[in-house]
């Protein structure tokens, strides 16, 4: 019987008084190496826009300002706006400015409709938005089925029309630049960092509904140090050569969309605190990712599988030599032996790996480390220093090295639980422990493999897909008796959502009359959810008409054995049309 311990002497001192901007902007941590000041920090690839770490610092500085001028936000207001843009330049600015006024940040998805948005200000208990100007409608829509006033929102960009009532964050900075400073930066007292939230992101748990998961400052800042000595970027644990080092000062990422967790702390937070450049990508269109890659002198590729796939099936990478890509790190899903292989044979040059993690632990629980050239095929990385886990078999014992069974962690990058939610804090954070929901093994040597999640969530291009919110969506169609969601394997989206639906008895003798019949109430349940949900929760997977949907004792569907009735073909008539991502 084994806990898994990783090297506790390795991590560093771990801040509890600062905020994340104050660690990211003005602390100077032992282990961080030193930035040019003047050396482009944020690149955005569309624009060519550059931002260097002093003009990131003043220009938050001067959107903190200006903020608190316009709407009087202090650190007693609970300034907790969601973030609708794709990821662009200003991005940070107004997260660590909304950080430097005490306030909380939740992260929207830019493709959600106006009623999942709406979901998130709601159980978040949202004051205020910050969207992209693309975006506004779908703001103005969800502010309106909350009842939050549309005065509320603040445009992230300089948009070409806007309502008089709207402010920009460009205006907001240059307003609070000509103003003399009028807000106060508290700081925080010793171990205040430990219970002060800064982020609500979201995940489904192991069961049930999004949840905004609350993340303190103090866990930001110990993932990013633990990445940080995990990559070796220390002076003092980095190999004598430096070309051989994972993280350099000057090398330049290109990185996944900063509203997902695992994008804003490896690709927004770790590289700025190596001292790396960040270019960002408003959307992802492929053939221009190519050339932003020979553009900016791409060194470091943070990649989801969907992405990583297009190196070796897209025309468009034949023409391109990738050996200058000295770093890759894929994350968000599971990467197969097989992928792993063909990213090895396209980036020739490169440290290729995984890594591993979940929101309810800040984003990464393992990595493949500083020490490794390539992590072993279809390992998730070594446990971070300062990470304990342990694996429980399914009677309940502890499991040995390379045996499976559930993974339960702790360590200093633990949130605090879900916001306003105490039934599912208490079954995912329990007796000190993080349940991931995951089945793994662990290897001797602190390699984490990854075999299935025991929890229900579907994870879509590395989105989470509540099953239980698909569910909810299909009972609200007329037609709908019963219905159950589940995913099932797919080799560019990694799963699908697949529903089996359980027709009304009237609307069920009718189609078994009726031939066409069937086709027809595919098409209108399949517009009934793609009109209510954003692509990657379409039923991809199809709808699977059934009797009844199988369930235990207790009246609890089986979800498994559907799972596994999908691959077998039971459970299932003729398959219907599939929606699309």
């Amino acid at each position: 019987m084994t806990d898994f311990h990783t090297a506790q002497d390795l991590l560093p001192h771990i801040p509890d008084n600062l905020t994340i901007a104050q660690f990211m902007l003005d602390y100077q941590h032992d282990i961080r190496p030193t930035r040019n000041s003047q050396m482009p920090c944020i690149v955005d690839d569309k624009s060519g826009r550059i931002i260097t770490f002093e003009s990131l610092r003043s220009q938050t500085e001067d959107l903190a300002n200006g903020l608190y001028l316009r709407y009087s936000i202090g650190s007693t207001f609970n300034f907790n706006p969601p973030y609708l843009p794709p990821s662009l330049v200003d991005y940070p600015l107004a997260i660590w400015a909304v950080h430097k006024l005490g306030g909380i940040v939740s992260f929207s998805n830019p493709q959600f409709k106006p009623d999942e948005v709406a979901y998130q200000l709601k159980t978040a208990r949202v004051n205020y938005m910050v969207v992209h100007s693309s975006l506004l409608a779908v703001a103005m829509e969800a502010t309106r089925l909350v009842g939050m006033p549309s005065n509320r929102i603040i445009i992230l960009d300089e948009p070409p029309t806007r309502g008089p009532e709207f402010q920009s964050v460009p205006d907001l900075i240059s307003h609070g630049r000509q103003k003399m400073r009028a807000f106060h930066e508290r700081q925080l007292g010793t171990g205040e960092g430990k219970t002060k939230v800064a982020l609500l992101c979201w995940s489904s748990g192991t069961t049930g509904k999004p949840k905004a998961v609350a993340i303190p400052h103090r866990a930001l800042i110990a993932n990013i140090i633990q990445m940080a000595v995990h990559q070796q970027v220390d002076k003092a644990l980095a190999p004598c050569n430096r070309e051989s080092r994972s993280y350099r000062p000057g090398d330049v990422a290109l990185v996944l969309p900063f509203y997902h967790v695992a994008g804003l702390l490896i690709g927004l937070h770790l590289t700025v605190f190596c001292a790396m450049t960040v270019v960002v990508f408003p959307s992802f269109d492929f053939p221009s990712l190519l050339e932003s890659i020979f553009r900016h002198r791409i060194s470091h590729l943070i990649l989801v599988p969907p992405m990583a796939i297009n190196f070796w099936k897209h025309p468009a990478a034949q023409r391109y030599n990738f050996k200058n890509i000295k770093f890759v790190l894929i994350g968000a899903a599971p990467v197969s032996r097989d992928m792993q292989e063909k990213l090895g044979s396209i980036f020739p040059a490169a440290q290729i790996g995984q890594a591993y993690g979940l929101t309810e632990m800040t984003t990464t629980l393992s990595m493949v480390s500083g020490s490794q050239r390539r992590g072993p095929l279809g390992s998730g990385g070594r446990l971070l220093p300062g990470i304990q886990a342990k694996v429980i078999k399914p009677d309940g014992t502890l499991a040995r090295y390379g045996e499976r069974g559930e993974l339960l962690v702790r360590g200093p990058g633990s949130a605090l639980g879900y916001l306003h939610n105490v039934a599912a804090t208490k079954e995912t954070f329990r007796d000190g422990w993080v349940h991931t929901g995951d089945e793994v093994s662990i290897t001797s040597d602190q390699e984490v493999f990854v075999f299935d999640r025991l929890k229900e969530m579907i994870k879509v291009k590395g989105f989470q897909v509540a099953p239980s919110e698909l569910e909810d969506c299909l009972l609200s169609h007329p037609d709908v008796a019963e219905a159950c969601v589940v995913g099932i394997p797919d080799d560019y989206c990694g799963e699908v959502p697949l529903a089996y639906v359980v027709l009304k008895a009237k609307v069920r003798d009718y189609s078994n009359c009726n031939p066409g019949a069937i086709n027809q109430l595919t098409d209108s349940i399949m517009e009934h959810v793609n009109d209510r949900k954003t692509s990657y929760k379409h039923l991809s997977g199809g709808i699977r008409f059934v009797d009844e949907i199988p369930k235990n004792g207790s009246g609890k569907m089986l979800r498994r054995v559907l799972r596994q009735a999908a691959t077998l073909g039971s459970f299932a008539q003729p398959e219907s049309k599939k929606g699309k991502l």
